[in-house]
């Protein structure tokens, strides 16, 4: 478990090649969105998370949900970065027979502790979770990784009233707000806001942050471990698409990128100058 901000931001770069890496296999990916959290997994892997390598299913592993199961792509990083996963595997992405599917499975990877994608699911599941955690008197956590699209479905609300209930405070619920869906704009295509105010009235502790800003991510995965208030607790994180390749961030429609052949070298050569420079 680190709190040294250097190692996190070494963190966050691997994290984002990687990706960059495995979006080259395929031509395109959902580059967008792993570039954009990979901030908030570099602390969740490299500061937050108890788990055991070699040990995917360590009873007293904290568990990480990927409810946003098309985000596969930064979390298969992020699992290689902290060795729950070869490098060696990342020539697999999005092949038949690979461990790496392009939208996570539980059956296939291991880390993977659900088979997100049909978006509004893994909070409900959550909740069973931290639940089920409490009854067993595991101190683990739950966390759960949403996307902002994901506050269009009920099934998310209804899931935050039971978590708020049932006072789990064992869960922690992290949403990407990058405005940006399949359809549009998310905070065109259902208005959102006042997000916190709306997560504070349905009982849980709210912090809202830049989801870009390691600092103060760090800082919000802290607080959200150690209160002691009998409530769930949820992390909203801005981020930007596409952050760390200007050509990325500068798209207008980047849910779903494909990237020309050249384009990939010109990303990661971009990447790999911006974290040098800033070392």
């Amino acid at each position: 478990m680190s709190t040294d901000l250097n190692q996190l931001k070494e963190h966050a770069y691997r994290i984002r090649r990687l990706a960059l890496r495995m979006g080259e296999v395929q031509g395109q990916g959902y580059i967008g969105q792993a570039l954009g959290i990979a901030d908030m997994l570099a602390v969740a892997y490299g500061h937050a998370l108890k788990f055991k390598i070699g040990e995917p299913e360590w009873e007293q592993r904290d568990r990480f949900l990927l409810s946003h199961g098309h985000y596969a792509i930064a979390f298969y990083s992020a699992l290689i970065n902290a060795g729950i996963l070869s490098e060696d595997e990342l020539e697999t992405y999005g092949c038949d027979e690979s461990r790496l599917p392009m939208s996570g499975m539980a059956s296939y990877t291991p880390g993977m502790e659900i088979s997100g994608g049909s978006l509004g699911q893994g909070l409900p599941i959550g909740v069973g979770m931290a639940l089920a955690l409490r009854h067993k008197r595991n101190p683990a956590f739950v966390y759960n990784s949403m996307s902002d699209g994901e506050l269009d479905e009920g099934s998310t609300w209804e899931a935050a009233l039971a978590a708020s209930s049932h006072k789990l405070a064992n869960l922690i619920c992290l949403v990407d707000i990058n405005n940006q869906q399949a359809d549009g704009h998310s905070s065109e295509v259902l208005p959102f806001e006042p997000l916190s105010d709306k997560w504070a009235a349905f009982g849980w502790h709210v912090q809202r942050v830049n989801g870009n800003d390691l600092p103060a991510v760090l800082a919000a995965f802290d607080t959200a471990r150690s209160l002691t208030a009998p409530q769930p607790r949820v992390i909203l994180l801005d981020t930007k698409m596409g952050k760390g390749v200007s050509f990325l961030e500068a798209r207008e429609k980047n849910h779903f990128i494909r990237v020309e052949a050249n384009e990939w070298a010109q990303a990661i050569a971009e990447l790999d100058a911006s974290y040098q420079g800033a070392a």
